[in-house]
């Protein structure tokens, strides 16, 4: 019971800084839009988990926060941008549909940063 316990705090608390971290440099560093890879990678470096579990952290702190991300945004706007957007991409000037595909490239992108860093940790 304990290390399910362990395991689960330990997922939550990577989900947290994932998001905390990706946030922190996205906003306040002058670096590149895929810096939170780096993040990633190190938050999984640091806490040991199994690569699953690092891998569906990564993916659900990052696909979260480019959903929200996105959507406050996308909100703000009244969806101007991404519906021309997402006309000039094959999405039928679906701001939504635009949404969602930004949510799965930022979470996968997430999820396999965190996924090499937990094997970067195994070796």
């Amino acid at each position: 019971m304990k290390t399910s316990l362990s395991q689960s705090v330990k997922f939550i608390i990577t989900v947290l800084l994932t998001v905390i971290a990706a946030y922190a440099v996205g906003i306040y560093g002058n670096l590149p839009w895929w810096s939170f890879v780096v993040t990633n990678i190190l938050i999984a470096v640091a806490i040991p988990q199994k690569p699953i579990y690092a891998f569906l952290s990564g993916v659900l702190g990052i696909g979260l926060l480019w959903f929200s991300l996105a959507f406050i945004i996308d909100s703000q706007n009244n969806h101007l941008l991404s519906s021309k957007v997402a006309n000039v991409l094959p999405l039928h000037g679906s701001y939504i549909s635009l949404i969602i595909l930004t949510t799965v490239v930022g979470a996968l992108l997430g999820g396999l940063a965190a996924l090499t860093g937990s094997y970067i940790r195994k070796s």
